[in-house]
């Protein structure tokens, strides 16, 4: 799947137009912010390529792209927590995806075994910043799901 490249579309027509036309830095990637369909809770955030998009797009499956690994990067291959796309939005000018998801599995978004990877809250006591974690625990328990090397 192609997108048409920034320069080939205007700046008006890339933030009020019909045109899909994606923003990918210069390291080739996109923002992903996503959802999921029922709360609207924030379960993570990551990046795609244009084959990780593509993907998505074309499977309906979320595909990321793992900076760290440089890899592409399917939803739940491992630990069969995949995430089925609902709805995506882009931000007016086309540099942030906003995706809505079912999560399937288990439930949890996360791969330290959480629902979100927002499940901690930054608190501060006696001008001391501590996490404090929410959400209700672990759905699963990484050490069992993923291998280590």
């Amino acid at each position: 799947m192609d997108f048409p490249e920034q320069n080939q579309i205007s700046s008006e027509l890339r933030e009020t137009g019909d045109i899909f036309a994606p923003k990918f830095d210069a390291n080739g990637l996109v923002l992903a912010i996503t959802t999921e369909a029922g709360s609207g809770q924030v379960l993570m955030v990551a990046y795609m390529n244009k084959e990780a998009l593509s993907l998505t797009l074309s499977t309906g499956i979320v595909h990321y792209y793992s900076r760290s690994r440089q890899s592409l990067w399917k939803k739940g291959e491992t630990s069969g927590e995949m995430q089925r796309l609902i709805d995506m939005r882009v931000d007016c000018d086309q540099d942030a995806l906003l995706l809505s998801v079912e999560q399937t599995g288990r439930g949890a978004a996360c791969h330290t075994g959480q629902k979100s990877c927002f499940y901690r809250k930054v608190r501060t006591k006696n001008g001391t910043f501590t996490l404090q974690k929410e959400d209700g625990g672990q759905i699963f328990d990484p050490k069992q799901v993923y291998s280590r090397d």
